[in-house]
């Protein structure tokens, strides 16, 4: 049974940079994954994503050497253990505001007595039969809330002291959102980026990995020289559209008068 790789390369004081997979393909997932991410996150939330283009991706993305990863839609116990069931190895869960909340995301991510995660991992192993996956999986299992909100930082503190929590994962917009600015991926705002220095130095304290959301290259380059752990940059979808303007721009750029 393989381990976490993201997980490990974490603990070797390694960066990750991270794939994000909003396209229901397995196609998709297969092209992202040997293009030399680390990891690669099927988005249930915002992506066009449903449970079985979740597996199909994950599917597709098996024989390359990338941590798989999921944003599910919302935190709920039931949408968590199948996504674990799926194939996932670590669970991104939106809207993490309380204590409470996370405390209910780690229980859903483990299984007793560390949590109440039902058996059942179909894709991991047989079912209804113990295996090496249910001796690892609450060792190896990723949890990280998304830090998003305004409330979400006036609990920062008691969010992450949450036992069990290993990483969390910065939406840019949505945090921009709630204190009353522009959502939007890559901040210049002074207040913006204080925040995230804020958010470093608390995960650094405790021995938790901070991943944020950007939208180019270099702005996560930056982040990871910043303290960042996890950078994810744009999407499939968003990185097949840049490409594509960039090319069809590029023709028009040498033949122009012909257009």
């Amino acid at each position: 049974m393989s381990t976490n790789s993201l997980k490990a390369r974490w603990k070797a004081g390694k960066a990750a940079v991270n794939g994000w997979l909003a396209i229901p393909s397995g196609f998709s997932a297969e092209v992202i994954a040997q293009c030399g991410f680390d990891s690669v996150t099927v988005d249930m939330q915002h992506g066009v994503q449903d449970y079985q283009s979740m597996v199909q991706c994950f599917q597709a993305m098996e024989r390359h050497p990338v941590a798989r990863l999921v944003r599910v839609p919302w935190n709920e116990p039931g949408i968590i253990g199948k996504a674990l069931d799926g194939g996932a190895w670590g669970v991104i869960a939106p809207m993490i505001n309380t204590r409470e909340q996370a405390e209910s995301l780690v229980s859903s991510c483990r299984y007793p007595p560390l949590g109440t995660r039902s058996n059942g991992p179909i894709r991991h192993g047989t079912y209804g039969v113990a295996s090496d996956y249910q001796k690892i999986a609450n060792d190896e299992i990723l949890v990280i809330p998304m830090i998003e909100t305004k409330q979400a930082l006036d609990n920062l503190e008691a969010i992450l002291d949450v036992k069990g929590v290993d990483a969390i994962y910065v939406g840019p917009s949505d945090l921009a959102f709630s204190i009353g600015k522009t959502p939007k991926l890559d901040h210049e705002d002074p207040e913006i980026l204080k925040i995230y220095e804020r958010l470093i130095a608390e995960c650094s304290k405790r021995g938790i990995y901070a991943g944020i959301h950007c939208g180019t290259a270099e702005y996560a380059a930056r982040m990871i020289k910043m303290g960042f752990r996890l950078t994810t940059i744009a999407n499939d979808s968003g990185l097949m559209a840049k490409a594509a303007l960039e090319a069809v721009a590029g023709v028009w750029q040498e033949v122009g008068n012909l257009r």
